[in-house]
């Protein structure tokens, strides 16, 4: 939770994307308008409504919460920018065993430029990802950041995905076999994993790696 003032964020919204009422903003971030009501009495605002709200109507987070800076995450640039950002979320892919850290809350946004992102698809379904552990070596190494487009889940053979399973996000080549899933480590150190039966339900592909970003030491 965001200890702040709620009427002045409210107000701050309402302006920025058109809405009137408590009834308009629990629509616009779609959860129940007691929701709303109990933030307001509360003065306390959940991260993920700003989450929502900045990735939704692309409102700068900082401007949302305070008022400073810019309003809208494009006008941070250049006019005429041929620059668009994308988000990067708090939850880290394991490159192990598995990474519990899955929070979806944003963290950054980095600039790219627009034509190469139209070349990759969607930059709306696009999100960046930070990598730990070494299990996809040297193909993908530890502090590795991947981008990552959400809307790329159909299993190509020997792709690489970020995906859960269960409670945990890892990052994996996929392949699909009759009734079973099989998650490949680039590391041999790391054994092969086989999903199959009910194990499949509790798997999520979250989206397909199509870049990656490294520092070098």
């Amino acid at each position: 939770m965001i200890k702040l003032d709620f009427n002045s964020l409210f107000g701050r919204v309402s302006e920025a994307i058109g809405i009137t009422s408590q009834k308009e903003l629990a629509i616009a971030l779609g959860i129940h308008s007691s929701a709303i009501s109990q933030a307001k009495r509360r003065d306390s605002i959940p991260q993920n409504w700003i989450t929502q709200l900045s990735i939704k109507f692309d409102l700068n987070p900082e401007w949302i919460e305070s008022g400073n800076g810019q309003k809208h995450l494009k006008s941070l640039h250049d006019s005429g920018s041929n620059f668009e950002v994308i988000p990067k979320v708090k939850a880290r892919l394991s490159a192990g065993s598995g990474s519990f850290e899955v929070s979806p809350e944003i963290e950054g946004y980095y600039s790219f430029q627009k034509e190469w992102l139209k070349k990759k698809g969607n930059s709306s379904n696009m999100v960046l990802m930070d990598i730990f552990g070494n299990s996809m070596q040297p193909e993908l190494r530890d502090r590795d950041t991947v981008l990552i487009d959400q809307s790329k889940k159909e299993i190509l053979a020997g792709a690489i995905y970020a995906i859960g399973v269960e409670d945990t996000v890892m990052v994996k080549r996929v392949e699909k076999l009759p009734d079973k899933l099989v998650l490949l480590s680039e590391n041999k150190g790391y054994s092969t994993i086989f999903l199959q039966g009910d194990e499949i339900k509790n798997v999520r592909i979250l989206g397909k790696v199509i870049w990656i970003c490294r520092e070098l030491n």
